[in-house]
């Protein structure tokens, strides 16, 4: 109850003070489980893209977040949101991703780790393509454009899902997953 209530004031407050444009929302499967993958520029991108997308999304968030009780609260609790260690293979992280995937919900990862300070896209993780792979779900590429400033216009693109079933049941190295990683980046790109 409580994360939909956060979602309309979310997107109440978003469409008051951005001018957003979004693009591709029919790209997101309705059900069943999905990756939602962006580009990382603003603390803002979770909420923004939480807000405005049809589907409830659970977001990897980095565990230093969690470190604050109100945020655990409000971040865990409230709105789904599950920590991960950055830097290295959390198996905790990946074991709630495919927990939430096998129940055909929606996560949301944001594939380079972290922000972007500059705005250019950095190399993928390799955890989004092997959670894709063992997951069986596919990846829903997102391209966010825009500064959030005072009333600036942001425009969210959604490309079309990309399968990785041909993987399915297939043992592959770190480099192979890296590989399909940049591949989800070039689509990243792509709507950017």
């Amino acid at each position: 109850m409580f994360y939909y209530i956060a979602k309309v004031i979310v997107r109440t407050i978003i469409k008051v003070i951005f001018r957003i444009e979004i693009r591709g929302l029919e790209n997101i499967p309705k059900k069943g489980p999905v990756i939602i993958c962006s580009n990382h520029i603003s603390l803002l991108d979770p909420p923004v893209i939480g807000a405005l997308l049809n589907r409830r999304i659970y977001f990897m968030a980095k565990e230093e977040l969690f470190k604050n009780p109100f945020l655990r609260l409000l971040l865990g609790t409230g709105l789904g949101a599950f920590p991960v260690k950055r830097g290295t293979a959390d198996l905790s992280a990946i074991k709630t991703a495919l927990t939430y995937l096998k129940k055909g919900r929606a996560i949301g990862i944001f594939p380079e780790g972290t922000r972007s300070k500059t705005g250019q896209l950095q190399k993928a993780e390799p955890g989004v393509a092997m959670l894709a792979i063992k997951g069986n779900a596919p990846v829903v590429p997102i391209g966010i454009k825009g500064r959030y400033r005072l009333f600036s216009k942001i425009i969210i693109n959604i490309g079309k899902p990309i399968s990785f079933v041909k993987y399915a049941n297939s043992k592959l190295s770190s480099k192979q997953l890296s590989v399909i990683g940049e591949e989800i980046m070039q689509e990243i790109a792509k709507l950017l």
